[in-house]
């Protein structure tokens, strides 16, 4: 399974609700799409992701005609909204075929107003299954891959549990170079017993490639995993610091600009919906386990989906997937709006804390101030970003804002 670079917000109970008197937002952000499929052929054992081994086969057609239903049940509450960007995660997305995904995207245009030059991702595994329907998908409207590659090293692949090998990995990289124009490797460094030298050995054989992002994860002991169970000696903290600095330092020298905590990007190519979610604009989830989070002129709220698949198309066909949906306190909106913005290198303009959040920025002024005085922020009358001890003291940062406004 790939590592989806898209944020897991945490869902916790609203404390108080934001009535029009007292809150409102004078603008919609940006909308986003996210589709998530549920399947994969093997669980790796650091995923905590809601993904599930495929058993029997899946019935594709099942499944997309559900998800176009979750759509419509939720078109309410977007009707009217152009969505900029379309995210295909999971699990592993590319276990469906291209005619499955074409008729998906068809069923979505159909439904919605799907901007003609909106950015459609789908993550895809090396297995060579999978990379045979690159051409595939490509002709459907895909026009942005994520390809989980995590090591080009084979006994990495091996420690990390997972299914493809290095030759596998290789020439999927070579096809979705050949097949999209923008594309996108993910890479994991701090693997058990990885050095330097083999980290940046990964980075430069993706750099071979020409893909234009590249999403380098230090890989964590996540509870609820194989490995937070039984857990592997990995580099310590000192180690994967060192690591991540070079790998850093060589993705700049090939160009590559480090615009969020994990993500690199060749100018022009950045993630645009990856900077939805960190600028915190909206998006709809469907499917199994799928998260979401809409804006309205007078609240914010968050939604989950049933999170197993059969759970999930019982919901659907009952007329309701969301098992939770609840509204964003007051108190919780400097939190959550830092908890992505703060991840972005340059930080945001002073003014957007306002126009997605709805609240003045004088709520968190004294949080503002000890984080400066930390040394942990940079800011002046435009913009507020992480200084380079605040990224790499990043849940230090965070922890400041999980103050109550």
């Amino acid at each position: 399974m790939s590592i989806p670079i898209h944020p897991a917000p945490t869902y916790r109970p609203a404390k108080q609700p934001v009535s029009r008197a007292n809150w409102q937002l004078t603008a919609l952000p940006p909308l986003s799409l996210y589709i998530h499929f549920p399947w994969c052929v093997r669980k790796c054992p650091y995923c905590d992701f809601n993904s599930h081994e495929v058993k029997g086969g899946i019935d594709e057609a099942g499944y997309v005609a559900a998800l176009l239903q979750d759509l419509e049940h939720s078109l309410p509450l977007i009707w009217g909204r152009p969505i900029h960007t379309i995210f295909m995660g999971g699990g592993t997305p590319s276990l469906f075929s291209p005619e499955s995904i074409d008729a998906l995207l068809a069923g979505i245009r159909a439904r919605t107003k799907l901007l003609p030059d909106a950015e459609i991702t789908l993550e895809a595994n090396p297995g060579t299954v999978e990379a045979a329907k690159f051409k595939g998908y490509r002709a459907a409207g895909i026009n942005r891959l994520s390809i989980g590659i995590q090591s080009f090293n084979a006994a990495h692949l091996k420690t990390i549990g997972r299914i493809h090998d290095a030759d596998e990995a290789k020439r999927a990289a070579a096809l979705a170079a050949e097949t999209f124009d923008t594309f996108n490797l993910d890479l994991m460094f701090a693997l058990p017993g990885q050095t330097i030298d083999q980290a940046l050995a990964d980075v430069d054989t993706a750099l071979s490639f020409g893909p234009t992002h590249l999403s380098c994860y230090h890989l964590t002991l996540e509870p609820n995993t194989y490995f937070y169970r039984y857990p592997p000696e990995l580099p310590d903290d000192d180690a994967a610091a060192v690591i991540h600095d070079a790998i850093e330092s060589r993705l700049q020298t090939a160009g590559f600009e480090h615009y969020e905590t994990s993500a690199f990007a060749r100018p022009g190519h950045r993630a645009r919906h990856n900077m939805n979610y960190w600028q915190f604009g909206d998006y709809l989830g469907i499917g199994a386990g799928a998260h979401g989070k809409l804006s309205f002129h007078d609240r914010i709220i968050r939604q989950a989906r049933f999170k197993q698949p059969a759970a999930y198309l019982k919901a659907v066909a009952a007329g309701n997937a969301v098992q939770t949906d609840e509204v964003v306190s007051h108190t919780e909106l400097p939190f959550e709006f830092m908890l992505n913005a703060l991840r972005l290198t340059e930080g945001f303009p002073v003014a957007m804390f306002a126009e997605r959040s709805g609240l003045l920025l004088n709520v968190i002024e004294r949080q503002l101030q000890t984080a400066e005085a930390q040394g942990l922020i940079e800011r002046d009358f435009k913009v507020i970003k992480p200084s380079e001890r605040g990224r790499r003291y990043q849940n230090a940062l965070l922890q400041l804002f999980l103050h109550e406004a």
